[in-house]
């Protein structure tokens, strides 16, 4: 991942402030550019981008000035800095590319680091605006002062201080380059109030990427060579497909290529949709809870062909037990990836689509899939995704989740937030398309799910966006719900409420001797009541014979509805491996856990 350089702000010389005035100083030209701020605009006008998430206030405001004569471009005032990030990272996720999100200096910068953290974790682009006290007062701990480089920079592909004027509009522009070019990830402007009200007559050029910064496209041939010849004798061979194959639009030619060789195909969780789970070839989502047959299929291949995936530990498990019997061809086009977790014997260093255009020209001859074919599907049969369903309460989450399914149309877009309900929602709705997954990976970022819905939407307003949330993980972000109904956007998100932070719950009752210590709530809100307080619609659900219904009229009502759903206190998601575990050894209930501690 590519970090350009941290400007540091001058102490010194101060950045002429505009508001003190400059007789000497030059008149703007006729185009349009008056500014800093009016650059910062015309840069995000010459990137395309139509849609921006931010919140108000004093460091930041000449951006918003400069705005208001900016009609192409949309602001979205959202409740809190933090569901702003989260809303154009999801936004980023939709489109492929990058949401922009914008607050002012000190606490408006810094309820952005969640959001900025999260995209940088699941390598989403995002571009992050933030105003900053004048550049002469920068040191001297004023009023909503905070390093917001030094805080970010740990957490960002890219980000810079503004120096002046004539250059804040190009800085912008490469900001957003860098964010979507290569493996994307967030990148951060500070920009100074005097840089934003300093007069320029610059007109900031069409984004680009430094000189200096040079994405591989193709992998070595020698390598790729060797790769296909692995393939080409393997036996038991195994895709795993991770987020990067959705971010570098590799879907299509890796089903293409999955198909032509019959190879089957696991995901990551990020990789939900790079791969129809609806296709024979399909294993579904592998990692401490994925599904059993993906978790054998991996731990029994000989030959792993992994694509856009980091090997992160909730895939890998042990990483002494993960494919112990496999040759590993990966392939990423950040050369950091290479073997940090996994041992690449084949590292495929380059952009996914062209890479798997060379690794298919390499080989000769496929290997004969037949009896592996017969043995995942075995798998398939033997450890099928199951619930026990009662004929009267409580109402099962997996129950709601596959209603909810079943009821929308096969494009809709999910958006969760993170614990129980995010596991329930990745193994039991079926993901054909990709863009079609939004949630929070690699942090676990509690609360996402509301406004990445938000940004799902805005991204993509003709499709239908179904949220799923825990109550723990929306009182986190619930303010955002004023953002949806003042937005009249169509939105629906779905409460599995089980009175409890149910993750952390579970974990208790299998790791902690069921000493349930700040994970069980006892009372939590009327979610449909407090969705009617805000202006949206409100739903009870605690009956599966109303699921349907309820779950349909829901889906149906034209704007954001919230569906309370009374789910079984004490279900638990499985399939389960224990932190660092081998995969091969998953539980399907709570004695079998038990058994593998």
């Amino acid at each position: 991942m590519d970090r350009t350089a941290q400007q540091q702000p001058p102490t010194q010389t101060a950045q002429h402030d505009a508001s003190e005035g400059d007789e000497s100083a030059e008149a703007p030209d006729s185009n349009g550019v008056e500014t800093g701020a009016d650059a910062v605009a015309k840069a995000l006008e010459a990137a395309g981008v139509e849609h921006l998430f931010g919140v108000q206030g004093g460091a930041i405001m000449p951006v918003y000035d400069a705005l208001y004569d900016h009609d192409d471009l949309d602001h979205i005032t959202m409740a809190h800095e933090q569901g702003a990030a989260h809303a154009a990272d999801a936004y980023g996720i939709v489109t492929g590319e990058p949401g922009v999100c914008l607050a002012t200096s000190g606490p408006g910068a810094t309820n952005l680091v969640t959001g900025i953290a999260d995209a940088s974790m699941d390598s989403d682009p995002v571009l992050a605006l933030t105003g900053q006290v004048p550049t002469d007062f920068v040191g001297s701990d004023a009023f909503q002062e905070t390093d917001t480089t030094g805080v970010t920079q740990p957490i960002t592909k890219h980000n810079s201080f503004a120096q002046d004027p004539d250059t804040v509009g190009d800085a912008v522009g490469t900001a957003w380059a860098l964010a979507n070019d290569g493996r994307q990830g967030p990148t951060l402007v500070d920009l100074p109030k005097d840089v934003s009200l300093g007069e320029t007559a610059s007109e900031p050029d069409s984004p680009e990427t430094p000189d200096t910064y040079s994405p591989p496209a193709e992998a070595d041939e020698v390598v790729v060579e060797a790769a296909a010849e692995a393939f080409e004798d393997a036996q038991r061979p195994v895709i795993l497909a991770g987020g990067g194959v959705i971010k570098g639009e590799a879907c299509d030619r890796l089903r293409s290529f999955a198909r032509e060789y019959e190879v089957p195909v696991v995901t990551t969780m990020p990789g939900l949709g790079s791969f129809p789970e609806d296709d024979p070839l399909s294993m579904e989502m592998a990692g401490m809870h994925g599904t059993g047959y993906a978790n054998l299929a991996l731990a029994n291949c000989d030959f792993l062909l992994g694509v856009g995936t980091r090997f992160d530990d909730r895939l890998t498990g042990g990483v002494e037990t993960f494919a112990p019997d496999a040759e590993v061809a990966h392939v990423d086009i950040d050369p950091a990836e290479m073997s940090k977790n996994i041992f690449a014997d084949y590292p495929l260093v380059g952009d996914a689509t062209q890479v798997l255009d060379q690794f298919d020209d390499a080989v000769e001859d496929g290997p004969d899939p037949t009896a592996w074919h017969e043995t995942c599907q075995a798998w398939v049969e033997t450890y099928r995704l199951d619930y026990e369903m009662p004929d009267e309460d409580p109402l099962k989450p997996e129950y709601v989740v596959e209603t909810a399914d079943a009821v929308t149309p096969e494009d809709t877009i999910v958006t969760t937030g993170v614990g129980q309900h995010q596991m329930w929602a990745c193994l039991f709705w079926e993901y054909t398309e990709p863009r079609t997954w939004v949630s929070s990976h690699g942090l676990g970022t509690m609360g996402y799910g509301l406004p990445a819905a938000i940004g799902a939407k805005v991204a993509a307003p003709d499709k239908e966006v179904v949220c799923f949330e825990g109550d723990g993980s929306l009182l986190m972000t619930i303010q955002s719900l004023s953002v949806a109904v003042r937005e009249n956007l169509d939105i629906t998100v779905v409460v599995l409420n089980n009175e409890a932070i149910g993750m952390v719950r579970q974990w208790q009752d299998g790791f902690f001797e069921g000493r349930h210590m700040a994970s069980k709530y006892g009372w939590v809100p009327e979610f449909d009541t407090l969705a009617e307080a805000f202006g949206a619609r409100g739903f009870s659900l605690d009956d599966a014979d109303d699921a349907e219904a309820t779950l349909t009229a829901a889906s149906e009502y034209d704007g954001p509805a919230v569906v309370d759903a009374h789910i079984d206190p004490d279900e638990n998601v499985y399939p389960m491996v224990p932190s660092g575990g081998d995969n091969a050894r998953f539980a399907l209930n709570e004695t079998q856990l038990e058994g593998l501690q």
